[in-house]
């Protein structure tokens, strides 16, 4: 069976990708290597998974509507999993053109090409970010998400009802998965917890907004991995029975589903920064600053749905994840 991976060179792409190939399966990686981060950390997690022979790898942009179509009619594809997308809320507010570039005319290309070539299952990323102005807590899925507060969460909260649409015309099954802060070995150095602890190590202060008061539901990589594995042979189908009158929005009378994949435990950023230094052996020079713009103050992943559909139940503790993270981090960046 063969499985594309869009963002293959990512974080996520780049965990999930050898989960994947631990399983037998082959997988196409695309990724168009951006330098919105370190390259040569992408091309390191590149290298790892190119010594699977059932690994192959396609550079290319998936706004490049050609280059996306030859792939999808060259191979013969099972399942797509979009992980590619240009991150960061922060960085939308000075790159607002690169979110529409990349999160909104790539993702109707893949969306295109599962148009004409069929597939069994599109699962692709959102993000927690879209419950935006929400206060409600935890978050669910079942409450409306029409208030993003960055043009990061407007562009996933648009995939979302990008995907819908393609689910109703063209019945393809469609799975959004909102990530909730996902962390661990190999992550994204623009991520909080990768800077901290560069900074940390480095003598350097550390940034923190709200002057503290925020919490994050810190959700490990091996988790995420499993959970998105639990659901590949798990497709939506169509609910004849789906209430039209009330209509909930993370399902539909179309074979599409939204969940929330996270810890169901968020953590004080003052307590993480703690466990962080423990982990370090340092203490942190703190800077407490304001909140930024299209930040939010709590987030909180209600995950009853894949808990009860697929069984998802994330099992990493925030100081074993942290462990992890400062082991590689340290192995990879101050031993070479």
């Amino acid at each position: 069976m063969s499985i594309v991976v869009t963002g293959a060179a990512g974080f996520i792409g780049f965990h999930l990708s050898k989960r994947l190939l631990s399983l037998g399966y082959h997988v196409i990686g695309i990724d168009n290597l951006n330098e919105y981060y370190d390259v040569a950390l992408k091309k390191e997690r590149l290298k790892l998974l190119e010594t699977n022979a059932n690994f192959t790898f396609h550079k290319i942009d998936l706004a490049n509507r050609g280059g996306i179509h030859s792939i999808f009619k060259n191979n013969s594809i099972d399942i797509v999993i979009n992980l590619a997308a240009q991150a960061g809320v922060r960085y939308s507010l000075t790159h607002p053109h690169s979110y529409v570039h990349s999160n909104l005319l790539g993702f109707l290309n893949i969306l295109e090409a599962c148009r004409q070539f069929p597939v069994e299952h599109l699962i692709y990323a959102s993000s927690s970010s879209i419950y935006g102005a929400n206060t409600k807590i935890p978050f669910s899925e079942k409450d409306p998400a029409d208030h993003p507060v960055s043009l990061y969460a407007a562009s996933k909260k648009a995939n979302e009802l990008m995907a819908h649409t393609y689910s109703h015309l063209y019945d393809i099954p469609s799975t959004g998965l909102r990530f909730f802060t996902v962390y661990g070995p190999w992550g994204r150095p623009d991520m909080a917890y990768y800077s901290f602890t560069k900074d940390i190590i480095e003598g350097k202060p550390i940034k923190v907004f709200n002057h503290g008061d925020m919490s994050r539901d810190f959700t490990y990589i091996d988790d995420i991995v499993e959970g998105i594995v639990k659901l590949l042979h798990q497709p939506p189908k169509q609910q004849d029975g789906w209430n039209r009158a009330k209509p909930e929005p993370n399902s539909s009378y179309a074979p599409f589903k939204i969940y929330n994949i996270g810890n169901n435990n968020p953590v004080k950023l003052l307590d993480f920064i703690q466990t962080l230094e423990e982990k370090i052996g340092q203490k942190a020079k703190v800077v407490f600053l304001p909140m930024q713009p299209g930040d939010v103050k709590t987030t909180y992943a209600d995950i009853t749905d894949l808990q009860r559909d697929v069984g998802f139940s994330p099992s990493t503790a925030l100081e074993k994840g942290l462990e992890s993270f400062v082991d590689w981090y340290k192995e990879y960046h101050l031993k070479q």
